[in-house]
């Protein structure tokens, strides 16, 4: 697969899936008041989670995009090198193809100029074999294209799981460092 430029993000974007940047925490004692949460550390714990949880969950769905792109691409792939195949036959040429799960038939295939593409949600057009190669180069590009800008959003949000996950550890500790001067002071009741 040649290298594929990914297109032009906007000013203030910094993934094509518009995911929420996580911001890190410089100063967590400054951040619980600024929050109004400085009593609350579950509180904002519980926000750090569910951002977590939905980062988490962005993931998963990009790892069955990715997947599901990197199976089509070499189909795409295959797809036009049969057409090339196809334009050069010349006269009938016997070959096999699956009717159904480990069944093949055999059968003669006469020269043709034109090919039957699914084009998905159970549609299947004829096309002219130079209308059909035409569509699936786009296909295949638009599907690199795709792919390389799910990598990227991949790595971003991977930056940002981190980060959140490091603002709730830091937050943690946070907590644990005030709960162990209050009980160093005598505060805090048994």
């Amino acid at each position: 697969m040649e290298e594929v430029e990914l297109p032009k993000l906007e000013n203030d974007q910094k993934s094509y899936a518009g995911i929420p940047e996580a911001v890190f925490l410089d100063d967590v004692e400054q951040f619980m008041k600024d929050s109004g949460n400085e009593e609350s550390v579950e509180k904002v714990l519980k926000n750090f989670d569910e951002q977590h949880n939905k980062y988490r969950f962005m993931e998963y769905n990009m790892i069955s995009r990715r997947r599901r792109l990197r199976q089509q691409i070499p189909d795409l792939t295959k797809n036009l090198e049969m057409i090339k195949i196809l334009r050069e036959q010349t006269d009938d040429q016997e070959t096999q193809f699956l009717l159904s799960e480990q069944v093949f038939v055999k059968t003669t295939m006469p020269p043709t100029k034109t090919v039957c593409l699914w084009l998905g949600a159970n549609v299947m057009l004829e096309y002219p074999l130079d209308e059909a190669e035409e569509l699936l180069r786009l296909n295949k590009k638009s599907a690199e294209v795709n792919l390389r800008c799910l990598e990227h959003d991949q790595e971003f949000l991977r930056d940002q799981i981190t980060t959140t996950e490091v603002n709730m550890a830091r937050v943690h500790n946070y907590d644990v460092k005030k709960r162990q001067a209050k009980k160093a002071s005598g505060d805090e009741k048994p």
